[in-house]
């Protein structure tokens, strides 16, 4: 269960960036198409979002481990889009700033805190 979850926040995750993101490229056009556009890929992200978060919480992961997962995704998946995407350097501070949420993900997981 929770490899489909993981597979299917990443899925949302790329729909959710291209949603929240992908209009920046195209800059002449008009924001209410950009809203538009935005809204109909958002609602493709929670076809794919909604059903991996409660596959999840079934599974037994927690709501704040779900987050967690979908923070660390979505800083990947933007990672990528800025570069391959949106063709924006991915600068060091960045990355580390990147990593460092990402290594605050591993007190949400915290092996040594069991209840």
């Amino acid at each position: 269960m929770w490899l489909a979850t993981l597979f299917l926040l990443t899925i949302s995750n790329v729909f959710m960036t291209f949603a929240w993101y992908g209009h920046l490229k195209y800059k002449n056009t008009a924001l209410w198409t950009a809203i538009l556009v935005s809204w109909l890929i958002a609602f493709v992200e929670y076809c794919f979002q909604v059903p991996a978060n409660r596959l999840g919480y079934s599974a037994g992961v927690s709501a704040a481990q779900l987050k967690t997962f979908q923070e660390v995704i979505t800083l990947a998946v933007f990672c990528a889009f800025s570069v391959l995407y949106l063709k924006e350097p991915l600068k060091w501070n960045y990355v580390t700033g990147f990593v460092l949420i990402a290594f605050g993900a591993l007190f949400v997981f915290a092996p040594w805190q069991r209840s």
